[in-house]
């Protein structure tokens, strides 16, 4: 039988209650109620447990997956991909999930380094919208969610900065597709772990799955399930204390677009 903590409200309530239950959990592999993490659907939220203040009220957690070969880059680059989590950044639930596959125009046919890499078939972007109908459907559901009214604070959380720095400008610009700035400013979460943890993380994703102690959901590369896990991570973080910021802003060229899209 396991020995039990008491743990009075007044002592929930204390600033370091958090911190000390993470080093207690390590220590004992005792186990007080907390934000749960590993469900597909992100954290599900525990009163129990005293969230930062965040700058935001919502995450929107994005990993966007791009044909791609082995050897040379493929040049133009395009998203395969496109799959975004609305997570609260209070309860750290996921409310609500926006995913669409994305058909290529150039290098229409998949190869099968990306499918071995990603997970997506041919089958899976054939007859799929291209990438200025698929911006077109998420700034609906960006309005339909609320995250386009100026009284709601969001943020983009990306694993990086390709994302959102290169990917997506990249493609946008080749193309002659409006880019969205609501688009041009994100959260890199390895900032953000560094920030919580003292080291930066070399290896992407699964080093900071493991350093924070959390299982891999899924599929690597599978930009669906990448999100699960970023957004896991940033659950994590925020518990132990992290209120991020922006800290990257894609900063366009005069002229670098044919039409740059607003905000709402």
């Amino acid at each position: 039988v396991l020995p039990c903590i008491i743990i009075s409200k007044r002592q929930k309530e204390h600033p370091m209650f958090a911190a000390s239950l993470h080093q207690l959990r390590r220590a004992s592999k005792l186990f007080v109620p907390m934000a749960s993490k590993a469900s597909q659907s992100g954290f599900k939220f525990d009163a129990s447990i005293a969230i930062p203040k965040q700058n935001f009220e919502y995450f929107l957690v994005l990993d966007f997956e791009a044909t791609c070969q082995e050897g040379p880059k493929i040049f133009p680059q395009e998203i395969i991909e496109f799959p975004v989590l609305k997570v609260n950044a209070q309860t750290l639930a996921t409310e609500a999930t926006f995913h669409k596959y994305v058909q290529p125009r150039v290098h229409k046919e998949l190869t099968s380094f990306c499918t071995k890499l990603t997970g997506i078939i041919q089958e899976m972007v054939d007859n799929q919208p291209h990438l200025e109908e698929v911006l077109q459907d998420f700034h609906n559901w960006m309005q339909q969610e609320g995250l386009l009214d100026q009284s709601t604070a969001s943020a983009f959380v990306t694993c990086g900065d390709w994302d959102l720095n290169v990917m997506l400008p990249s493609q946008c610009a080749h193309f002659g597709i409006p880019l969205p700035l609501y688009m041009t400013r994100w959260i890199n979460i390895k900032r953000v772990f560094s920030d919580v943890m003292g080291r930066y993380p070399r290896q992407d994703l699964m080093e900071m799955l493991r350093l924070l102690n959390l299982a891999h959901q899924g599929r690597h590369h599978s930009g669906i399930d990448d999100v699960r896990n970023i957004a896991n991570i940033l659950g994590e973080l925020v518990i132990r204390g992290a209120a991020p910021s922006i800290t990257g802003e894609f900063r366009p060229r005069p002229g670098q677009f044919k039409e740059q899209a607003g905000s709402s």
